[in-house]
């Protein structure tokens, strides 16, 4: 699948300070995913009103300091009741070793906080591109949106 990113605003930033080291363009997403292992430092943040079928505004993307994992962070406006699904969801379609997420509901913002392995979903390798990363992604959360509203 091919998003349309047309509209997409992104920021490489550091991972201690979160201050920007750059604002990129859309051509960044044909950047390497292996970007992010090479600058162990930053974090990519995406936000787009393409995410909004999602639930969410906004990825951001880095590489995990201990275990190497490339990792999307992201808050996702479901209500709180949906937890068992969530969990469920993620233990049925995250593959593989060492899978470790965490979530955790934040009632002041109304929206669950987010951590996953790209590392471990479906069509995930690690010559792939940003844009490729961010499409894995969407697919991903699109079923877990789906799995919501069906129950």
């Amino acid at each position: 699948m091919t998003l349309n990113l047309t509209d997409v605003y992104m920021e490489r930033c550091d991972k201690d300070s979160e201050e920007v080291i750059a604002q990129e363009t859309a051509a960044f997403l044909n950047t390497p995913l292996s970007h992010l292992k090479q600058h162990m430092n930053e974090f990519l943040y995406i936000e787009t009103s393409t995410f909004e079928p999602i639930k969410t505004d906004s990825l951001s993307l880095e590489v995990d300091d201990v275990f190497k994992t490339y990792m999307v962070l992201f808050g996702f406006k479901v209500q709180k009741k949906n937890a068992a699904i969530i969990k469920s969801f993620l233990e049925e379609n995250l593959h593989g070793e060492n899978i470790y997420s965490s979530m955790m509901f934040s009632g002041e913002d109304g929206l669950w906080d987010i951590n996953l392995p790209i590392n471990n979903m479906d069509g995930f390798h690690e010559d792939m591109s940003i844009q490729e990363a961010v499409s894995i992604i969407y697919s991903f959360l699109e079923k877990l949106v789906n799995t919501i509203e069906q129950q």
